[in-house]
């Protein structure tokens, strides 16, 4: 149980919503509500193995979802089994949050490809080399194709605006929202970080954290405005 209440925080935490079942039973009947984009499967649950209800998925074509195995007992045999049946990815307990996350993102981008090829590989071949050549098709590479895309300009309070499209998956396009967000309030704070927690309401180890995982950095920021 704690182990699921932590995992369901911090995915949480990272915008996804998350479905919680104690046991196999309880997995399978979420699974017949529909295909989630993602499943976290323990190994050791208390009436059917994970093993086992993965064969099963599998043997009755409702493995159509990316599977990441966990365990704190599980021997490589196993790991190699489960990955042989469809897991994606085996994750060892206690998990190391950055490795959470990274297969997790990994499983949710694997996802996406999966939906997005069939759709791609159905279109006919004239129609896809005229939607490249024009640069606006769903799988077009040409830059122009970004531009024609659906999303907003936000206006920042300096009146800068800033491009968001609406095709990017949820993850993505919030953390490329926040990070225009922290951006802009640097900007404006001159690389304060003291200002610019009391201006969003966060603590300073918050802040530096969320700052660190976008990838920005208040030092050039600061520079740049100077």
């Amino acid at each position: 149980m704690g182990i699921r209440e932590l995992l369901s925080e911090i995915l949480s935490d990272e915008g996804h919503a998350i479905q919680l079942a104690e046991n196999a039973q309880q997995a399978r009947e979420a699974r017949a509500g529909g295909a989630p984009d993602l499943v976290l499967l323990d190994i050791w649950m208390p009436d059917t193995d994970g093993v086992t209800l993965l064969k099963e998925w599998q043997r009755d074509g409702l493995l159509t979802m990316p599977v990441i195995m966990m365990s704190g007992h599980a021997t490589i045999d196993t790991a190699v089994e489960a990955t042989r049946i469809g897991a994606l990815n085996f994750l060892e307990k206690p998990i190391a949050l950055q490795k959470l996350l990274k297969a997790v993102q990994q499983g949710l981008t694997r996802a996406q490809e999966t939906v997005r090829a069939p759709t791609l590989a159905a279109r006919p071949a004239q129609q896809a080399q005229a939607e490249e050549s024009a640069g606006a098709g769903f799988g077009a590479q040409a830059p122009q194709a970004a531009a024609a895309r659906p999303g907003a300009a936000v206006a920042g309070g300096d009146n800068h605006l800033f491009n968001l499209s609406f095709d990017l998956p949820l993850r993505e396009a919030r953390d490329a929202f926040e990070r225009m967000y922290f951006e802009h309030h640097l900007g404006r704070e001159g690389g304060s970080m003291t200002r610019v927690a009391e201006k969003t309401g966060l603590e300073r180890t918050h802040l530096y954290r969320k700052l660190k995982q976008l990838g920005v950095e208040p030092g050039k920021l600061a520079k740049k405005n100077a």
